[in-house]
């Protein structure tokens, strides 16, 4: 239910102070000296029927008691109108659209598109009522409503909807619709919003109905970023082939598509298959011919020595998120406020397949409640020997990444480590926060800040448990610039 929007008038010379009782029950209209003696009647109270309010109000709509307007409701598949006995007091005041039409007239017949007009009578009902229920596939056309009709108060109780409801599962989904629609309208924190749910939940996206829908414009701005959470970069691949072999884009845009695929990050032996059974590369083998011959470089030579000849230092070369075991560990924490913990993992040490055979070792400590320095125990020099009282709350929940060994394999490759915490929202289990590091530091500054692990109902907590998953990924910098 959205939340009824109230206007307070403009504080005037008689205005009682904020938070008297006078302010609560209407009194500020009583002379000084009345309102001083009911203050100090210890027998005050609020008597709140605003309840009874808002079911007249309803009855008032619903049985069109003293209606002095009406609104012709029609659509063009339809040579019937819905008609609405209504009350212009009660519109005008939400709706100054209304108050425009109903100036010079009783009577007034609205053109609306079917999804519009289905839930007109939801629309009116808010603006005597101040609440409405609506389900996901009724976000858009209601926000459609709400902004044509200038509501402000409903238009911006949809769209925080919308942003709180984009984990909800539905059976055609509804964040790609979402994100369109919110470049459309110009919301750019709802399409910041969508974005960034649709980047760290990609497999989720890529294996329903809604993939088909996704734009050109969506896809590449998709494509370049590099916190998409995805199994693979084959996985990626398998979805854009199929995206492409749906919708049919002109050769250039496929082009472009095709070319955003980070190839080195394929192993060789799939980029083979890829050659040999790909319908949509080898239509389009001659606009990605030379990125391929670069991947086959990138996994056939030593890195240091393929850094000497090629910019390392682009997007091409560095890694998404991948949950594939070689780039990381999942690691479920039961009764994280509990105790210390700690565990290890080991990684590839880097996406070349000439690094295949080298491995990473990563031990990783977790701490619920650990204390800054400013917060830590000072023992006093006096007497008593007294110690500054330290509270459980005061501690934060702390996670340290390092490597258990160091190798001259290491030379021109840094670490980039990603920590991916799970939520279950509406029934599934998604991303809700990503923190990202560099090999400059060993922890996050900010991680789980705002979380409650000691509630067993965080919503950090899945069964009393905290789900994470550590990823490493590895950047190659060139060592050695040569000049062409």
């Amino acid at each position: 239910i959205l939340p009824l929007t109230t206007h307070r008038p403009t504080p005037g010379p008689h205005s009682a102070v904020p938070g008297s009782w006078g302010a609560a029950l209407g009194w500020s209209h009583l002379p000084t000296a009345q309102k001083a003696d009911l203050s100090g009647d210890a027998t005050a109270a609020t008597i709140n029927h605003s309840l009874t309010l808002l079911q007249r109000l309803q009855e008032l709509l619903q049985n069109g008691n003293g209606s002095d307007s009406v609104l012709r409701v029609r659509t063009a598949a339809s040579d019937e109108a819905k008609v609405f006995h209504t009350h212009q007091l009660l519109l005008s005041l939400q709706s100054e659209v209304f108050e425009s039409l109903l100036h010079n007239q009783s009577v007034v017949t609205l053109h609306e598109p079917p999804e519009t007009a289905v839930l007109f009578e939801k629309f009116i009902r808010y603006l005597y009522c101040g609440g409405v229920s609506i389900l996901l596939h009724q976000a858009i056309p209601m926000h459609q409503l709400a902004s044509k009709y200038r509501v402000w108060g409903l238009q911006r109780g949809v769209a925080d909807y919308m942003k709180t409801h984009l984990a909800s599962e539905s059976s055609q989904g509804h964040v790609v619709g979402w994100y369109h629609y919110a470049v459309h309208i110009g919301d750019a924190a709802l399409q910041e919003s969508c974005l960034q749910f649709l980047a760290w939940n990609l497999s989720a996206v890529l294996g329903s109905a809604e993939w088909g829908s996704v734009s050109v414009e969506l896809l590449l701005l998709l494509l370049e970023r590099s916190d998409l959470v995805l199994h693979s970069e084959l996985e990626l691949y398998t979805a854009v082939e199929s995206w492409l072999s749906r919708r049919q884009p002109e050769g250039l845009v496929a082009e472009r598509v095709l070319r955003a695929i980070r190839y080195p990050m394929i192993a060789p032996s799939q980029l083979f298959r890829l050659q040999a059974q790909s319908t949509v590369l080898a239509r389009h083998y001659s606009a990605v011919q030379d990125l391929l011959f670069q991947a086959f470089q990138f996994h056939a030579a030593s890195p240091l020595h393929f850094a000497k000849y090629f910019d390392v230092n682009c997007s091409m070369f560095l890694p998404r998120n991948y949950l594939a075991p070689s780039w990381g560990s999942q690691w479920v924490i039961n009764n994280p406020a509990r105790d210390d913990r700690s565990t290890s993992f080991q990684t590839q040490l880097g996406p070349s397949s000439h690094d295949a055979g080298k491995r990473v070792t990563w031990n990783v400590l977790f701490s619920p409640r650990w204390l800054p320095v400013s917060l830590r125990p000072v023992y006093s020099d006096s007497v008593s020997g007294a110690v500054q009282p330290v509270r459980i709350e005061d501690g934060r929940p702390r996670l340290v990444i390092t490597p258990a060994m160091s190798s001259p394999d290491f030379a021109g490759v840094s670490f980039q480590k990603t920590v991916l915490v799970g939520v279950r929202q509406q029934g599934r289990v998604l991303v809700k926060h990503a923190y990202s590091f560099h090999q400059s530091s060993d922890e996050v500054a900010d991680f789980l800040a705002h979380a409650d692990l000691q509630k067993r109902t965080s919503e950090y907590l899945i069964d009393n448990s905290l789900h994470l998953h550590i990823i490493i990924k590895p950047v190659y910098h060139s060592l050695i610039k040569v000049k062409k």
